[in-house]
């Protein structure tokens, strides 16, 4: 089985424990169109086509952990699920991974005749796999991973370039030239998003100070979903001097947008980074106006993408990517305070795209 997780993070784990906007929150303001939702929105490499659906049908979206609500990641999911399950025609099942269900969650997908499935963060992969193997009628969908079967698409998305563009932003604006990460777990996936980060603040001064917390080691992932530890690491870094922090923490970020708000209330604002969706538009708004920008992953797309495949009977397995250079990770503008930045942040996502600006990764 050949089965690894992309540095995609929300982070966005599942980075499901991710956030993004819900669905009925304002959609997010991007510096270009999102990538259109009725054609390919990224490069696909594809093995055998899996089994023929026929004007949608029965399927199940498998969220990871909090589900809807989580101002990211799986709120990013259900805003494609939701413009997809009406225009196809979808009867929609929505199952939430509480702890350790996954093989039980997918066995009720299987069971209940789903003809198209869909796991949100990586954490469905290995289960998937094994359920990929025994219902070759079935379609399966897995976000941020990649799973080795002709029945699987997988979705994964290039984090550490959108990745790389915030930490242009967090550079350029900030005053004390110390910045901070926080990571959800420690893992290749989400040390994937500071790769990119890392590198984007060292290209615009390299003497920058970068402060780095993991909420949480390998194989604990309660580091998506402890907005109190974030909040508690994200004071701990404005103390010490950072004054932009950006976050691929899940739905812990939420603890970070409440230290940033908490912190300038002292007499001198600093500023947090939101992910995967425009979290500037989802959070509250009190904490709004300390979202600088976000590192969006259009989670929304590829899964309106798979559904829209499905429903037309052209769904095929394998591996889809989205990258800078077809859209599919991007940064946010909501509040306008990057736009005297944007031409630095856009001829970085120019040079990401064209190759002449290599972003590393940890994937």
């Amino acid at each position: 089985m050949r089965k690894r997780v992309l540095g995609a993070l929300g982070i966005g784990l599942a980075l499901a424990t991710f956030t993004a906007c819900s669905s009925t929150s304002k959609a997010a303001t991007t510096t270009t169109k999102a990538p259109d939702a009725t054609t390919t929105a990224a490069p696909e490499v594809t093995t055998t086509a899996g089994p023929v659906m026929a004007d949608g049908g029965k399927m199940a979206i498998l969220f990871d952990l909090k589900g809807r609500g989580d101002h990211s990641f799986n709120d990013s999911a259900a805003i494609g699920l939701d413009k997809a399950k009406t225009e196809f025609k979808y009867d929609v099942t929505e199952q939430v991974r509480g702890g350790n269900d996954i093989a039980e969650q997918l066995k009720n997908a299987v069971d209940n005749k789903n003809k198209l499935v869909i796991g949100v963060g990586f954490a469905w992969g290995d289960e998937m796999k094994k359920s990929a193997d025994a219902n070759s009628g079935i379609n399966f969908g897995i976000v941020d991973s990649v799973v080795d079967s002709p029945n699987v698409s997988s979705l994964v998305f290039k984090a550490n370039e959108g990745s790389y563009l915030v930490g242009v932003a967090a550079a350029l604006k900030s005053k004390a030239k110390h910045v901070g990460f926080i990571g959800g777990v420690d893992i290749p996936l989400i040390q994937d998003f500071f790769a990119g980060y890392e590198a984007g603040v060292k290209s615009v001064d390299p003497s920058i100070k970068i402060e780095v917390k993991y909420l949480s080691p390998a194989g604990d992932f309660s580091g998506f979903g402890d907005p109190v530890k974030a909040k508690t690491a994200a004071l701990a870094q404005y103390e010490a001097g950072a004054d932009v922090i950006f976050h691929a923490a899940g739905g812990s970020g939420d603890g970070l947008f409440g230290a940033a708000k908490e912190f300038s209330a002292k007499g001198s604002k600093v500023w947090a980074i939101g992910v995967d969706s425009d979290q500037a538009s989802s959070v509250a708004a009190d904490l709004a106006p300390f979202i600088l920008t976000s590192m969006i992953k259009h989670v929304d797309v590829a899964v309106y993408e798979t559904m829209k495949d499905a429903a037309a009977g052209k769904f095929k397995g394998g591996v889809r990517v989205f990258d800078a250079k077809s859209g599919g990770v991007d940064y946010s503008t909501t509040g306008g305070y990057v736009d005297d930045i944007k031409d630095k942040l856009e001829a970085a996502k120019k040079g990401i795209a064209d190759g002449s600006i290599k972003v590393p990764s940890k994937s």
